[in-house]
């Protein structure tokens, strides 16, 4: 059996890491894999990049944002049938078709030629441009008058309802396996016009001999951290990114409790540092991090993990904290509450509110007790529920059933 796996970069963002993973976790079970990518980061020789012209590609992805069509213009993808990967591939794994390296109505040259697998790691695939429709729900009807142009990949004219039915067009014209990561994504592909396709459920895998837990105090050591007072630890690939909400756990930790704040230290890692300095807490920004290891190092290090996300689909930071014993506390959105389970691995606060996201962060910060349970707990649940290998078995077993009738 020979996959193929198409995405928009091998390690960058979290559906890149994601799909790398499990495309290295297929190798290691004796399965043939390769990636097809728009942007190649790593030197993996089973990995080849679609040969895009950057600067061509820039203009064709302008254009098509100024009419309000994302990626028409593109280039790459329309003749994707011809690339020696596609003709070698047994099945097809499609992952991120948006960012620009591919030209979507291109896919039509190869669906019903082949079985094509469509992992969703966010809704764009059935709405009129966005990844996330957030308050919106006119992707059910198919779209037009959008509220949110400027969603990322925002468009300037509001075409939101001629790309809506590009996208029924091309994803309906054969039978698509779409494999959703969260509860909440599969409940809403099923809604989609992807309703009439067979939908599964399949979370991502980590690696939980790398993401486990560790020695606290070593940890801190290792990264010059008070071995007293609590460390709050908060991650994303843009931490400055609106969706992620660096803005309402800044106004949480300015509510906090003096005392509590004196002694908090907030770990942030990720791309520019939306919150590199707050008055009253300590703030250690590491930058981005590539290593999974030393990301270990960080949750380890942190008694609580922090992601309040308005919008997420299942975040791997998440997943990775879990699994190194970490309680958990964030915005009850998306398919977060797969993750964050109240007064199991973690806690949950009302989406948008400052005010109860601090109300979580005083109750977890206060009881060591509790953190500790939550902690082991997460552990077990990692190991039980979100293991690579149990995600690779999970593919291997969908693609056979595919590929044998």
């Amino acid at each position: 059996m020979k996959v193929l796996h198409i995405n928009q970069s091998d390690t960058a963002g979290g559906a890149g890491i994601a799909a790398y993973r499990l495309h290295q976790g297929l190798q290691s079970h004796d399965i043939e894999s390769c990636m097809l990518v728009g942007r190649k980061l790593t030197q993996d020789e089973t990995v080849a990049p679609v040969g895009r012209r950057r600067m061509i590609d820039r203009a064709s992805t302008l254009a098509g944002q100024l009419i309000g069509l994302n990626y028409i213009f593109n280039r790459h993808g329309l003749r994707l049938g011809h690339h020696d990967f596609v003709k070698q591939a047994d099945v097809i794994n499609l992952h991120n078709l948006h960012t620009g390296y591919i030209n979507y109505l291109g896919l039509r040259s190869v669906l019903g030629k082949r079985p094509v697998v469509y992992t969703l790691h966010d809704m764009w695939s059935f709405t009129g441009h966005c990844a996330y429709s957030f308050d919106c729900g006119r992707w059910r009807t198919g779209c037009g008058s959008c509220p949110h142009r400027d969603s990322y990949p925002a468009i300037w004219l509001d075409n939101s309802h001629m790309e809506y039915r590009l996208k029924k067009w091309v994803f309906n014209s054969a039978a698509l396996h779409v494999v959703t990561p969260s509860r909440w994504l599969a409940s809403l592909a099923e809604e989609s016009l992807l309703g009439n396709q067979s939908i599964h459920h399949i979370p991502n895998g980590i690696d939980t001999d790398v993401f486990r837990p560790l020695d606290k105090l070593q940890c801190r050591e290792i990264l010059g951290l008070p071995a007293t007072g609590a460390v709050l630890c908060y991650a994303a690939e843009y931490l400055d990114d609106p969706r992620k909400g660096g803005k309402y756990l800044r106004d949480a930790l300015r509510a906090l409790p003096a005392g509590l704040r004196k002694e908090l230290t907030l770990l942030t890692f990720g791309h520019d540092q939306g919150v590199k300095s707050l008055e009253g807490v300590r703030v250690v920004a590491l930058g981005f991090l590539s290593s999974d290891l030393l990301k270990s190092v960080v949750y380890a290090a942190a008694d609580v993990f922090v992601l309040p996300s308005m919008a997420d689909n299942l975040p791997l930071v998440l997943q990775e904290a879990l699994a190194c014993g970490t309680p958990l506390a964030a915005f009850d959105i998306g398919g977060i509450p797969d993750l964050v389970r109240p007064g199991q691995t973690g806690l949950l606060a009302e989406q948008g509110s400052s005010e109860s996201l601090c109300q979580v962060l005083v109750q977890l910060l206060e009881d060591d007790d509790t953190r500790a349970d939550m902690g082991r707990l997460g552990r077990e649940v990692a190991e039980q529920e979100f293991t690579l290998e149990l995600q690779v078995h999970r593919y291997a077993e969908l693609y056979a059933n595919i590929l044998h009738g």
